[in-house]
């Protein structure tokens, strides 16, 4: 859901095996991440490392919606699961 510039994305398990249905077998249901827009999601990703967060992604990847995205693994942030989002021009036809 668009909710002024930013967004809200409700989530749940397809699958037993799913990393969603782990998260909440784990913690219990809840927030399972944070995203937070950036210009330049390989930069944001150098930078996190460089200051110590572990990548779930070694390089950032496709993500819903036409964005580029790189997870960060909730032990070197608090317990939360960060997602580095980068929002892609629309292409035109």
């Amino acid at each position: 859901m668009k909710v002024a510039d930013s967004y809200i994305q409700l989530t749940a398990a397809t699958r037993p095996d799913s990393p969603i249905a782990k998260a909440i077998e784990k913690r219990g249901e809840g927030l399972h991440h944070v995203g937070y827009r950036v210009d330049n999601c390989q930069q944001a990703l150098d930078a996190m490392v460089a200051a110590g967060a572990t990548p779930i992604d070694k390089a950032p990847r496709p993500g819903s919606r036409g964005t580029t995205v790189a997870f960060i693994h909730p032990k070197g942030s608090f317990g939360t699961l960060i997602e580095l989002v980068q929002e892609n021009p629309t292409p035109t036809h």
